[in-house]
């Protein structure tokens, strides 16, 4: 069982957590999108932000830092294909169909342009959103996912071809089984999602090209002991105009896109790190804190 677990953590990068609801009841309800019936959450105030949890988890697991996002943002949280409240439908699980689930969900609420924070399989997502659909999306925020499968760890990589309905019974006495089971439509359907979710990783993909036509500003956030090779990260920081050159002293060829290694963050918490809201809200707000020499030359005066 220790060894199960300990797979179908890594396997699906979510540490399935009962936690603490935002202070505020949200709207909720239901938006029908190809098939499948997305259910969603909106609560806060300001210019909207969806967020998209990682794999066998849902909008629950962004309890801990929801009161920092909606503080001055109305978020959009939406439970994925086959998760939380979400019936997981008779298609398989395919990241660029469900990106064009959330265009289509996004639509049915009424927003037409919405900045995007996903996390891990929520992160795939959301990089297809925005290839697909990048009217909709401002401004992108991925975090802990990679623009291909081998940018993963060899030894994760084979890991994660193991999962299939096989492992269903004996997760249920699992924290991750005992959330989904909470809040599913059809507890029943847990071992096909295991099925499906372990479909979706055996497949090979390389979203390169997509990287590299992405025009809105992005950001890609990784943990400094992710599961993902910093090699494939600073790849796809590449990819997206970054890693050049040098940014000049006047931040002259500073490139749009940034890139962000949170410190003492695994793939596993980083999506309840208290240093992520800071690390990207200013970005998602079109923000930089950086200070010109003048202004620093300036400050130190004053002191």
């Amino acid at each position: 069982m220790n060894r199960l677990f300990k797979l179908a953590i890594t396997l699906l990068a979510v540490i399935a957590l009962h936690v603490a609801p935002a202070a505020a009841a949200p709207k909720s309800g239901y938006a029908r999108a190809n098939g499948i019936n997305y259910y969603y959450e909106i609560a806060g105030t300001g210019e909207p932000l969806l967020l998209l949890h990682g794999g066998l988890g849902s909008i629950d697991m962004f309890g801990p830092l929801m009161p920092a996002l909606t503080e001055h943002r109305t978020v959009i949280g939406v439970d994925l294909q086959g998760h939380g409240r979400t019936e997981l439908g008779k298609r398989e699980i395919d990241l660029r169909a469900i990106g064009n689930d959330m265009a289509a969900v996004l639509k049915q609420l009424g927003y037409t342009q919405v900045d995007v924070l996903g996390y891990s399989f929520g992160g795939g997502v959301a990089f297809q959103l925005a290839a697909q659909h990048p009217q909709t999306v401002r401004r992108l925020a991925i975090v802990s996912a990679g623009f291909a499968d081998d940018g993963f760890y060899p030894a994760m990589r084979e890991m994660q071809k193991q999962l299939n309905a096989g492992f269903a019974e004996q997760m249920k006495e699992t924290p991750m089984y005992k959330s989904y089971a909470a809040v599913a439509p059809k507890v029943e359907d847990f071992p096909r999602l295991l099925q499906a979710m372990g479909d979706l990783m055996r497949k090979p993909y390389n979203f390169a090209d997509d990287a590299k036509k992405l025009a809105m500003p992005v950001m890609i956030v990784f943990g400094d002991a992710d599961m993902y090779r910093l090699e494939h990260i600073t790849d796809f920081y590449k990819l997206l105009g970054g890693g050049q050159g040098d940014a000049g002293w006047m931040r002259e060829t500073m490139p749009k896109n940034r890139l962000a290694i949170i410190p003492d963050a695994t793939h596993y918490d980083i999506f309840f790190s208290p240093r992520l809201v800071p690390t990207v809200l200013p970005f998602l707000d079109g923000k930089s804190d950086a200070r010109s020499w003048d202004q620093n030359v300036e400050g130190v005066k004053k002191k």
